[in-house]
């Protein structure tokens, strides 16, 4: 695979060749393929995004997801959980891997799923908070009991 080199240096790009080619040899049942964003395609694809600053976590992020078995999620809370553990394994292998791990950069990756969590749990008609049922579903607690007044 042929890392795209853009706007980082070249030093940066052989240190994660480097790490590239270490995670392909010690976790040899994931396949390891470029695309267009950093992700984990389930049972054991590794998409691997452009050039960026920090690909080098972003890579053992999913790399975290595919170790720990991750698949799909029932509840949206459940998917921020699923991301979290992926940082935590990230950390680790950070760690193994001899990467620098920039706790800043974590936390504005979880702000996303946060930010979105918060986003969709909103009531559409009344702005409250709503909760999630194990099949999905949001429902508020505030509009759900006008409703059931009717």
């Amino acid at each position: 695979m042929v890392v795209q080199k853009s706007c980082s240096k070249n030093s940066d790009v052989l240190n994660f060749e480097n790490l590239l080619v270490r995670l392909k040899k010690d976790f040899s049942t994931f396949n390891f393929v470029g695309g267009r964003k950093f992700a984990f395609r389930p049972p054991s694809t590794i998409v691997i995004g452009p050039t960026e600053p920090r690909m080098e976590l972003l890579l053992l992020h999913e790399l975290g997801h595919a170790t720990l078995g991750h698949r799909d999620f029932k509840t949206d809370v459940s998917r921020l959980k699923m991301e979290n553990e992926a940082w935590e394994k990230a950390r680790e292998l950070a760690d193994k891997y001899g990467v620098e791990f920039d706790d800043d950069l974590i936390q504005s990756e979880l702000d996303t799923y946060r930010d979105w969590l918060h986003q969709k749990s909103r009531c559409p008609v009344c702005g409250l908070t709503r909760f999630q049922t194990p099949d999905s579903q949001y429902h508020c607690p505030r509009c759900e009991c006008f409703k059931q007044k009717k």
